[in-house]
């Protein structure tokens, strides 16, 4: 009899007509035994959530993706933010909480009434916590100094995911020999994340002289035709450069999660 949907299996030593499916199942749940998902820190039944009203916090997501929830600002009211951020550093104090995207008021708010908070201004990020061991190597390259908010909101939430960061600030086309020189800090990278806009063309020719698995993000950075991070957007999902993986306008926070998830995979080229 299937776990999941109480039909017959196809027959002896065959596999089940359901795919994908947690052993145990709705069967075994009726039966008494929680269902687990393979990964998961708690069982279906008890996810671990946390209802604010206003918010329902993920607190075993680390257990399953190996990534904590990060606290999206834009949106929210300074008053939530401040308050999710103290509820998961409760729930969870011996790593960093993250909150992107905080416009002014907020990370002053924040700062009044958490204590311990760290303020990344340029990031608009705030970070309350400790963070992890570093383990594997990105190196966020940003074409311009315009780029450097989305550059360096991708650098904060590579190091709060476990990764060793550097930096490489305005080594975009127009002078390749900027580029040029700091080949070698490019190659020394497990994951790169190139930032751009304008035309966007930044990632292609970086991918075109190393080896190393690369993010590209384009930028809302650019005039009229730029159309708002769209232009860098296509040039970069047409790169003819191979290995460029691409993520939206302006999204740092996922370009940074990716890298680290490479970089800590790697652990650290010898």
């Amino acid at each position: 009899m299937c776990d999941w949907c109480d039909r017959p299996l196809p027959g002896k030593g065959r596999t089940p007509h359901v795919q994908g499916r947690a052993p145990g199942g709705p069967r075994a749940a009726r039966a008494g035994a929680p269902a687990r998902v393979p990964g998961y820190g708690a069982t279906v039944s008890d996810p671990r959530t946390l209802d604010l009203g206003y918010a329902r916090l993920d607190l075993d997501r680390a257990t399953r993706t190996g990534d904590p929830e990060v606290v999206l600002g834009e949106g929210k009211t300074a008053e939530h933010v401040t308050a999710i951020m103290a509820r998961l550093h409760e729930a969870h104090p011996d790593r960093a909480v993250l909150a992107t995207r905080l416009d002014e008021a907020a990370r002053a708010h924040v700062a009044a009434h958490l204590p311990g908070v760290e303020i990344d201004d340029e990031a608009r990020c705030a970070t309350l916590g400790p963070l992890p061991a570093a383990r594997g190597n990105v190196t966020v390259v940003a074409a311009g100094t315009s780029d450097g908010p989305v550059a360096a909101e991708a650098a904060l939430v590579a190091r709060v995911h476990g990764a060793h960061v550097e930096r490489i600030t305005d080594v975009g086309v127009a002078g390749l020999h900027r580029l040029l020189a700091v080949r070698d800090r490019l190659e020394e990278a497990d994951c790169l994340v190139v930032v751009a806009g304008m035309e966007g063309a930044l990632p292609s020719v970086v991918a075109g002289l190393v080896g190393v698995p690369l993010v590209a993000v384009p930028t809302s950075v650019g005039y009229g035709a730029n159309l708002g991070g769209i232009a860098a957007l296509l040039g970069m999902l047409n790169s003819c450069a191979p290995g460029v993986t691409v993520v939206n306008i302006d999204n740092g926070y996922g370009a940074g999660v990716h890298a680290a998830r490479v970089a800590r995979q790697s652990g650290g080229r010898a």
